[in-house]
């Protein structure tokens, strides 16, 4: 996985903004009935207030277990996460606010918020299985400039969820979408939080 890091990489690290410098953009451009990202619609708009409903809620309540905490307080390494995403997005909404509490436990941990639709180059060489899909994690060794690793869009139990029913049904439907955000209501992060401490 380690792929030297590129001009495209470094300039998107430089331009990065927080997380809480995201959650206030998302948070004015909801008072406004907008959401981020080039294409603004009735239903984008939409996603974007609930997202930001999610977002608060698990920006409280996110609770990581004793083997998660330790394991990030022990990182010892110089990274920075840099997260490609959407205020739409319901994924994203779901693992970010996860992401944030454990960075915020180690120094050795940036976490870094990039706009999807603004950095088409920098997405397109984070592709899932050749889609733009979001949240794309992607984890930089802040000293060597390498490429570690990435993760997303989705936890590996939502992962193999939405993999199952695509093959029983081809698509996802809106109702499956919905049972999607009910798992991650009952999972409250904590598969999220696994899946990350993984990449420590």
């Amino acid at each position: 996985m380690e792929i030297l890091i590129d001009d495209i990489l470094t300039e998107s690290l430089e331009k990065a903004i927080t997380y809480k410098e995201y959650r206030e953009l998302v948070t004015a451009l909801v008072e406004e009935g907008k959401s981020t990202g080039l294409v603004q619609n009735e239903s984008l708009s939409n996603y974007s207030v609930l997202n930001d409903k999610r977002m608060k809620r698990l920006d409280k309540t996110v609770k990581l277990t004793e083997e998660i905490l330790e394991k990030a307080r022990e990182f010892d390494g110089d990274v920075s996460w840099l997260v490609l995403t959407e205020s739409w997005c319901g994924d994203a909404a779901q693992t970010m606010p996860v992401m944030e509490k454990i960075a915020e436990l180690n120094e050795g941990i940036d976490f870094k918020v990039v706009l999807r639709d603004e950095n088409e180059e920098l997405m397109d060489r984070f592709l899932t299985n050749g889609a733009r899909s979001i949240p794309k994690l992607i984890v930089v060794d802040n000293k060597s400039k390498e490429v570690l690793n990435t993760w997303g869009p989705r936890p590996s139990v939502a992962t193999k969820m939405v993999q199952d029913y695509k093959e029983e049904h081809g698509s996802l439907t809106p109702e499956f979408k919905q049972d999607l955000q009910v798992w991650y209501n009952k999972d409250k992060g904590q598969n999220t939080a696994e899946d990350l401490a993984d990449l420590l």
